[in-house]
């Protein structure tokens, strides 16, 4: 018996976690433990200054463990308290929000729980849907409504062969992002990321005693390089799969740092 560890950044009771259940179910035992609130944008983020406490949350059809935590926080519990051994896969999703370019990967707590597993040596991957309304990312996503069963499909099909014949050397994760319009003819691309996918902004504000604070937003960018993740998704409406490594060093002559020391 296979055994898959599945988390989330979106909390134990989003539809998208139900949904990633459902995608995985028929391959192994699935063991599900999830942050007990909504943790988007928490990245890799780790709680080492307080206590995580766990609860069982007997939701949308199966059991969860729920820690009052972080993603990240959420894989270490699974793996080395409740599992106590190394599954055959980590899946972290369906995030409810598109999870494209480096601005989110190095942000999505969705992104950081598979990073964590995939430290240990975990085959993982990270499955996220595309929202047009950015509100839609904030929102309660216990009653989110979208029919994952395309992404549902695809998830199966990539975990069944990951499950049986690994990643690639050299892969650590597959990012899977599935646009807002799909159906069985949407294109499937292998993508790099995309370097941008937000305008940051800055928006000053003013409280009743006319003291600034500030909220950092930005718009989309909807387009970028060919083969991006991003020019994937968001132009041209197809499924995007990233290749992920863990590691980040720069592929260059390390004489060129020589020269800048």
């Amino acid at each position: 018996m296979k055994n898959i560890l599945l988390t989330n950044d979106d909390g134990v009771y989003s539809t998208g976690l139900k949904a990633a259940y459902d995608s995985v179910c028929d391959l192994g035992e699935v063991t599900v433990v999830a942050p007990s609130t909504q943790k988007s944008g928490v990245g890799r983020g780790i709680s080492i200054f307080e206590p995580l406490r766990v609860s069982l949350a007997p939701v949308n059809g199966f059991k969860a463990y729920a820690v009052a935590g972080t993603p990240t926080d959420s894989v270490i519990i699974g793996l080395f308290s409740i599992l106590k051994k190394q599954p055959d896969l980590v899946l972290s999703g369906f995030n409810i929000g598109e999870n494209i370019s480096t601005d989110t990967v190095t942000t999505s707590g969705t992104i950081g729980a598979a990073l964590e597993a995939a430290s240990y040596g975990i085959p993982a991957l990270a499955a996220s849907i595309q929202v047009l309304d950015e509100g839609d990312k904030f929102d309660d996503h216990r009653t989110y409504c979208y029919d994952f069963g395309i992404g549902m499909k695809i998830v199966n099909r990539i975990a069944r062969k990951v499950i049986s014949k690994g990643l690639p050397a050299g892969v650590d994760l597959l990012n899977i992002n599935i646009p807002k319009h799909v159906n069985m003819d949407t294109e499937i691309e292998i993508t790099r990321l995309a370097r941008k996918i937000f305008l940051t902004g800055v928006e000053e504000r003013f409280d009743p005693r006319g003291r600034p604070y500030y909220w950092i937003n930005g718009e989309l960018i909807r387009d970028a390089e060919e083969g991006t993740d991003v020019k994937a998704v968001m132009k041209n409406g197809h499924i995007s799969v990233t290749p992920l490594s863990l590691d980040a060093t720069a592929r260059i002559d390390f004489k060129d740092i020589e020269a800048l020391l």
